[in-house]
């Protein structure tokens, strides 16, 4: 049976994505059943069974064709091993006989005839021969088996510029921006890349690239980020700016080694999905107030905290958006600078050439501004010199890596900035996270009241005068892809660093202290912001205790 007939007859390829491939193939070349996986229309899991059906040769299914100890048979010793396991070819006892993914090889093929070999051959998954190849070979061929020579090289630049890379690659972003995805993952799992989106905060699966696209489009990722294409060992970081659909797009690559392969992320920084306004960030009314009483200091320091991926660049942007004015000189530090801001004086560190957060915020002082944005304190000398940036008149926003509020006082200690300098530069602490929106559409009335009972919801409530809550849980829908979210907005934590902060050391003691303090103050915690917001039919219980547990 010739591969055409096998592939409609047996493997279900309708006529029409034959023709198709067909025709690409007549105008660009490659071979048939390879450019129907990767036009979607053949599974490549189904690769190996056409194979062993096309040829009629055996088709392995048995880790066990290799016992454990297996060494490299005599008659192929003269081959380069390491150029085998490269390609997934691996010699068996019988003379001239392999075990291959790909049996139509034809580097392999050719290289074989050239020393006088006419291969037999067995056929079996790429993942049961790569696993095959991680038990039975050594570290120092695997990690040769990751170099890449010259003219290798330059065959994966050709086939990164080729159209099925292209297309795919283009395909995967545009599905990102579709999604309103924040990060693109592709990742090596069992011998495959594996495709993850996060939205709203949450990861979520996509498949898997096809295994003959998956060096040349991380290939394309990293000549498109100016990285190196032969260099596996070692993290590298990149960015591409690009256009598609219309929308400006900046994106921050990151190439992370490991030891099976690389793990590539893809931050997608869309210009024109930004807004900088407090409406937007979904703050609570009376948090709201506090915190546009302290924009109106001309002088002391105002801190977020929370991990990475809590808003906390956004939130501070959209404050200095209110502050910005031709009466006053906004500089900020960043690393790196992810938004243009207009009227604003943006610079971008760089440790490579010893211009560090320290080093960059001495330079900014000497300009005169009236407000100053670091993007984070993370050392002594940093934190030192904004508090004493604050306390020669300027207004400092910044960002420290905490839990919640009052930790952010222990870990300016821990820096090893005095308590005099906290308690004089200080105006308020706030942290912060990201709740998904539940989706207006599908959201169904929670009527669950053990758990409202467990966490003391009718307290919180009737501090808040909220005699009717509304409660709604996350069912998924068209509109919210079947997720029961769409969106996100912020619950924040407020700590203003009043008298009775001031007076309280520092210590062991001073996080249940300030606790304590900020409740009797009206205050609420993140959790409690969270609920409060559940109550108000806006986000679920459930995503509340998500994020903040």
């Amino acid at each position: 049976m010739n591969l055409e007939k096998l592939l409609v007859e047996e493997f279900q390829v309708s006529t029409v994505d034959l023709e198709k491939a067909k025709n690409y193939q007549q105008r660009f070349g490659g071979r048939l059943e390879q450019l129907l996986v990767n036009m979607g229309s053949l599974s490549e899991d189904a690769l190996p069974n056409l194979f062993s059906s096309l040829l009629s040769v055996q088709l392995l299914t048995d880790i066990d064709v290799l016992s454990e100890d297996y060494e490299l048979p005599e008659w192929a010793a003269a081959l380069d091993v390491q150029y085998l396991v490269k390609h997934s070819w691996l010699p068996l006892p019988e003379n001239a006989h392999f075990i291959c993914a790909d049996p139509f090889d034809w580097e392999v093929n050719q290289y074989l005839l050239q020393n006088d070999y006419e291969p037999q051959f067995s056929i079996a998954s790429k993942d049961l021969i790569n696993g095959l190849i991680a038990e039975h070979f050594n570290q120092e061929t695997a990690e040769k088996s990751h170099t890449l020579n010259e003219l290798e090289e330059d065959r994966l630049r050709e086939l990164a510029s080729e159209a099925p890379t292209v297309n795919l690659l283009n395909s995967l972003i545009a599905k990102g921006l579709k999604l309103k995805a924040s990060d693109l993952h592709l990742e090596p799992v069992a011998g495959r890349y594996r495709i993850r989106y996060r939205v709203d905060g949450v990861l979520n699966d996509d498949g898997v690239l096809p295994s003959t696209l998956s060096l040349p489009v991380i290939s394309r990722i990293k000549i498109l980020s100016n990285m190196d294409i032969a260099e596996k060992r070692r993290p590298q970081d990149g960015k591409i700016e690009t256009k598609i659909a219309n929308i400006e797009l900046d994106i921050r690559v990151s190439a992370l080694p490991l030891n099976k392969g690389e793990s590539v992320v893809l931050r997608f920084l869309r210009k024109d999905s930004v807004t900088y306004d407090m409406d937007v960030l979904g703050i609570s009314p009376d948090i709201r107030q506090k915190i546009s009483q302290d924009l109106k200091s001309t002088a002391g320091v105002i801190l977020l905290t929370g991990p990475t991926g809590s808003g906390k660049t956004t939130s501070l942007y959209t404050f200095l958006n209110e502050l910005n004015s031709d009466n006053v000189k906004i500089i900020t530090l960043e690393d790196p600078v992810e938004y243009q801001l207009e009227g604003i004086n943006q610079v971008q560190v760089n440790s490579e050439i010893g211009f560090d957060f320290a080093a960059g915020l001495r330079s900014i002082v000497r300009q005169d501004p009236d407000i100053i944005m670091l993007g984070e304190i993370r050392d002594q000398e940093t934190a030192r010199i904004a508090m004493q940036s604050a306390l020669t008149g300027h207004l400092v926003f910044s960002t420290v890596h905490t839990n919640d509020a009052p930790s952010a006082y222990t870990r300016l200690v821990d820096l090893g900035v005095e308590e005099f300098l906290l308690n004089a530069a200080i105006i308020s602490v706030m942290a912060q996270r990201l709740v998904r929106k539940v989706c207006p559409h599908c959201a169904v009335v929670d009527d669950e009241t053990e758990l409202h009972e467990r966490l003391n919801i009718a307290e919180l409530l009737a501090k808040a005068n909220i005699a009717s809550p509304k409660f709604v849980k996350a069912v998924g829908c068209e509109h919210c892809d079947n997720n029961g979210y769409k969106g996100r907005m912020s619950i924040m934590e407020y700590l203003p660093c009043d008298d009775a902060i001031r007076a309280m050391d520092k210590d062991s003691y001073f996080i249940p202290e300030a606790r304590a303090h900020n409740k009797a103050s009206g205050n609420r915690t993140l959790l409690e912001d969270g609920l409060l917001k559940a109550s108000q039919g806006l986000t679920t219980i459930d995503e509340v205790l998500r994020v903040c547990s």
